[in-house]
């Protein structure tokens, strides 16, 4: 069973305390109130890991909402899983993850995500940042989106590179 881990409740109660200020210094917005219910009760209970289909409506809805605002796959364009990987070298996510994202529940995304970002061993997080950073999240971006990537690399002269 698909399961949110206390630091995306933590980042969705950021995101809405960020978008919907307190007017007072003292009171939070309802999403607020109902994601820090949940993250609460994690804590209180030492849990890290929330039941996705057993969180109460109003902090599903909240931190579903967040989530819409967060990029979609990790995908940076350099998908190794299509030459024969069990693991893509471009975004760290397994051959199935891949076949599979389109239907992955958001709490099963969430976990992906956190797995690849602790591992930290996909070129998007090293080798192509940069890419990471101009992604749009879609799976498979345009090539444009990529365009003054390669234009800064025409520009290199670093070593082993001829001024063009």
């Amino acid at each position: 069973m698909p399961a949110i881990h206390i630091t995306d409740i933590e980042a969705a109660i950021n995101w809405w305390r960020e978008r919907s200020p307190s007017p007072d210094g003292i009171t939070a917005c309802a999403e607020v109130r109902a994601l820090a219910e949940v993250y609460a009760l994690m804590v209180y209970y030492r849990e890290s890991l929330a039941d996705e289909a057993g969180m109460p409506a109003r902090a599903k809805a909240a931190w579903l909402e967040w989530y819409a605002s967060t990029p979609d796959a990790p995908c940076i364009a350099i998908c190794s899983t299509s030459q024969g990987d069990a693991v893509c070298k471009g975004c760290g996510r397994t051959f199935e993850e891949v076949q599979h994202w389109t239907a992955m529940s958001p709490a099963e995304k969430r976990a992906t995500w956190r797995r690849i970002t602790m591992q930290g061993t996909a070129w998007r997080f090293n080798r192509y940042a940069e890419r990471a950073r101009e992604a749009t999240g879609a799976d498979h971006p345009p090539p444009e989106s990529f365009a003054s990537a390669a234009a800064e690399g025409e520009h290199d002269t670093g070593p082993g590179r001829a001024r063009a």
